[in-house]
């Protein structure tokens, strides 16, 4: 017996003569199909819906919105650029934040209710 009997068992079953491949190598991908499957369906296709949403809202932020951005600020949107955002927060204060920062639209008069 040599050394790579011990480490393998594998390497020992195919010196004896067991067949190479067959069906047994084609079942050996199945369960790594079926996780790439899972994978897909679980988390990389609702990710791609989130970011669809994410983007056609976006897509539709208009002035006078009220939104809620990253860190927790809301206010009414006053300007809208090519990447970035104008919000009133509050009487004439005024912050500029990237577009994709922009969490939600919230329903009109949220702010004032509040």
């Amino acid at each position: 017996m040599s050394l790579l009997d011990f480490v393998s068992p594998a390497a020992h079953a195919q010196a004896t003569g067991a067949a190479p491949g067959g069906a047994s190598g084609a079942l050996g991908f199945l369960p790594i199909l079926i996780v790439v499957f899972v994978m897909y369906f679980l988390m990389i296709r609702p990710q791609m819906k989130r970011a669809k949403e994410h983007r056609g809202m976006l897509d539709k932020l208009a002035k006078g919105d009220e939104v809620l951005a990253a860190g927790g600020l809301a206010g009414t949107v006053t300007d809208i650029g090519e990447n970035f955002v104008t919000i009133e927060i509050a009487d004439g204060v005024r912050v500029r934040v990237q577009k994709t920062a922009i969490g939600n639209v919230l329903p009109k008069g949220t702010l004032k209710a509040a």
